[in-house]
């Protein structure tokens, strides 16, 4: 599993918006990994921030 799909499972299992730290908390990643994940997932649309800082999966169409 890669650290994106890590990071877009531990955004689903919170069911909330989260920030990078949490994610990182959550997961067990380190924190840049989290940060470059979030990076290539948000240029792709995959996660969404309906409340700045915070992010959450982008929901499917």
């Amino acid at each position: 599993m890669s650290d994106k799909e890590i990071v877009l499972e531990t955004m689903k299992k919170a069911g909330e918006p989260v920030n990078a730290g949490k994610v990182a908390e959550m997961s067990g990643l380190d924190r840049k990994a989290v940060d470059k994940a979030f990076n290539e997932l948000k240029k792709e649309g995959a996660i969404v921030s309906p409340v700045r800082c915070k992010w959450e999966p982008a929901k499917k169409q």
